[in-house]
């Protein structure tokens, strides 16, 4: 089967651009992707990713049954669009997975207010690393998501990010994969990481 060609986008214009003009390439691009790929805007800096692969769907797959498990009250989203703080006046961010209460975003808007989020979780890709070990941790925290789950595969491990303060987050625990990882409230459960 053949690779999937990168996409063309819109050209951006050229020299210093204001938060008005990063909004608008950020709109030709989203609606330019093909089906299946994610455009995020990062602390100014527009990121296209491609669809990812069966382990990291997996991984995705299996945090969301352990929180469907422990938590009735609590819905799990893939592809929800939130807005974050970021270097430009608003971040648009695709989690891989967002844990809120039900109904939170019950509405037909792209982007959401991230104000009722539980948790964000993140699996890393090769295209995605940086951003989820550095930046997010940065627009998350900005946001006041109390706790930020960092799926790292290249490093084995996962990180578990709570209390949320300024640019970052007050805690920072991290346990080899394949380990019982406790999730702090408003989780409060133990995340079994063993199939992982």
């Amino acid at each position: 089967m053949a690779a999937e060609p990168v996409p063309e986008y819109p050209p951006v214009p050229s020299g210093r651009l204001d938060a008005r003009d990063i909004e608008e390439a950020f709109t030709q691009v989203s609606a330019a992707a093909p089906v299946g790929w994610r455009v995020e805007l990062i602390e100014g800096e527009i990121h296209v990713t491609p669809p990812a692969n069966g382990e990291h769907e997996e991984y995705v797959s299996e945090v969301s049954g352990q929180v469907r498990d422990h938590s009735k009250e609590h819905g799990r989203y893939t592809g929800i669009g939130l807005n974050v703080p970021g270097a430009s006046q608003t971040g648009h961010v695709i989690p891989d997975l967002v844990v809120a209460p039900k109904g939170t975003f019950d509405d037909k808007e792209e982007w959401h207010d991230a104000s009722a989020v539980l948790m964000a979780v993140e699996v890393t890709s090769d295209s995605t690393a940086g951003n989820d070990r550095v930046k997010k941790i940065r627009g998350y925290a900005r946001a006041g998501i109390p706790v930020y789950l960092l799926i790292d595969r290249d490093a084995g491990q996962i990180t578990v990010c709570a209390a949320p303060e300024g640019d970052d987050y007050a805690t920072k625990a991290s346990y080899k994969l394949g380990l019982t990882v406790p999730l702090p409230e408003p989780l409060g459960f133990d995340l079994d990481t063993a199939e992982f």
